[in-house]
């Protein structure tokens, strides 16, 4: 029997969505899944702040994941533009095509315009093509880095979900894409964006969560060596440090562990595998000097 797809319709509570969250191994706390849930029913985008590494773009691939939708990601970065983001026209192919036709001996220049600015000439970009995907996941990642400039595009795109290309015409979204927008706040969003999403402040996750985690997604680790590593983080996390390390950071340290034959957290293996949860060389010597590993604290918990 064929599996039926999930649509947001077919997700009636918050309850419900963590239940299909943790499906695919992804445990959401009951604040975000109910932004998630809103989000979805709503139509509105999710705008989801906090810390690198907290789970904001690993909602996004698992929401695409249980919507069985394709996930399309825009990254953001300083000097993106809306051609870079939208669409932009295949240069080298319609050129190509021009030289045919002249080979061909076509002299209607009426004719070449019409055709050279035909849709398969068009390269479409993530938001272009997440308009024209249905259904899709859009993961705006990172929206912080690019300029104010590309966030007022941005707001004017995720208003309506149209957008008109000169030669083409106006094309609009049938069904418009379910839409995350991540910012790791290192500048600020300008309000207006924040306006025309649901927003969700991502903190790092408590204590008995992370072993959750831990544990959910590494199913070799033991509860003990959980325990240890989320109990580590959170000394890291209270440091003073340029980078403390998010879920992402303590999920890749504790495979590191594993890797090694770990069961515990014994402090050679803790500082030798230290480079797959800090990434700066200050972080690392702040860590080692304060004797913020520990080892061993860590005490057994029911989670599984």
């Amino acid at each position: 029997m064929l599996r039926r797809t999930i649509t947001a319709t077919d997700i009636e509570s918050p309850e419900k969505l963590i239940e299909l969250l943790d499906r695919h191994a992804y445990l959401a706390d009951e604040g975000l899944a109910t932004a998630a849930f809103l989000a979805l029913r709503m139509g509105r985008p999710l705008f989801l702040e906090g810390e690198a590494g907290v789970g904001k773009t690993e909602l996004a691939k698992t929401l695409a994941q249980l919507l069985d939708a394709p996930l399309i990601r825009l990254q953001c970065y300083e000097g993106l533009d809306a051609a870079q983001a939208l669409y932009d026209w295949d240069f080298a192919r319609q050129l190509l095509h021009l030289k045919a036709a002249e080979a061909a001996g076509v002299t209607d220049v009426g004719r070449l315009e019409g055709e050279i600015y035909d849709r398969r000439f068009l390269i479409a970009r993530p938001l272009l093509k997440a308009i024209e995907t249905q259904p899709s996941v859009l993961l705006v990642d990172e929206v912080d880095r690019a300029d104010d400039e590309f966030e007022a595009f941005l707001l004017e795109v995720l208003s309506d979900f149209t957008i008109s290309i000169p030669e083409l015409g106006t094309i609009t979204a049938g069904t418009p894409p379910v839409v995350v927008v991540t910012s790791n706040r290192t500048r600020e969003v300008h309000d207006a964006l924040k306006r025309r999403c649901l927003y969700h402040w991502l903190e790092h996750p408590s204590f008995d969560r992370e072993v959750a985690i831990l544990l959910r997604r590494l199913p070799e680790c033991t509860e003990t060596l959980a325990a240890q590593v989320a109990r580590a983080a959170e000394r890291l996390r209270q440091a003073d440090l340029i980078k403390p390390p998010g879920v992402a950071e303590t999920l890749d340290w504790t495979e590191a562990l594993l890797t090694l034959g770990a069961r515990e957290l014994d402090p050679g293996r803790a500082a030798a595998s230290l480079g797959a949860a800090l990434k700066y060389r200050e972080d690392v010597e702040t860590v080692l000097a304060g004797g913020l590993l520990g080892g061993g604290d860590g005490q057994r918990t029911g989670h599984g």
